[in-house]
């Protein structure tokens, strides 16, 4: 997974995004299974909400069928 420029993120438009404030790029099935990933991890963390979370992953299943609600492929 390539990390993506300021001027590439920028250029996505808002519906590759699944988190808050343009959060977690999705763009791609690479970034979906790693938004899931790294939102599970701030979860844990304390610094994502729980139905921030679940936002994420029901982005991502929307926009990928074949990536599993859970995360799995």
């Amino acid at each position: 997974m390539a990390k993506l420029s300021k001027s590439e993120r920028d250029s996505l438009p808002k519906s590759d995004f699944a988190g808050p404030g343009r959060s977690y790029p999705i763009e791609d099935k690479e970034h979906g299974r790693k938004a899931i990933q790294l939102g599970a991890k701030a979860v844990k963390a304390g610094t994502l909400s729980s139905s921030e979370y679940s936002h994420i992953k029901s982005e991502v299943h929307s926009k990928y069928k074949d990536i599993g609600i859970h995360g799995h492929s």
